[in-house]
């Protein structure tokens, strides 16, 4: 009886501070909403050379890494 009390409160636990988190979340949201709104348009521009890095793995070279330097024949060219 006492692991399955446990596992009970641990739930109910849980329950609590996701709302603690969400009630956070909104009272944070609301009161900085003017500077969240506000630096949007830098944040998407942010996004734009960091997507092209993350993305496009920099854009090294393009050969594929699976490729050798030997023809189909087994000779090197």
């Amino acid at each position: 009886m006492t692991d399955e009390h446990e596992t009970k409160h641990l739930s109910k636990g849980k329950w609590v501070f996701c709302g603690f988190l969400a009630f956070a979340g909104l009272l944070l949201f609301t009161e900085h909403r003017a500077h969240v709104l506000g630096i949007l348009p830098f944040l998407i521009l942010l996004a734009c050379p960091l997507m092209h890095i993350f993305m496009h793995h920099g854009h090294g070279s393009h050969i594929h890494h699976t490729q050798n330097d030997e023809g189909s024949d087994g000779s090197a060219k």
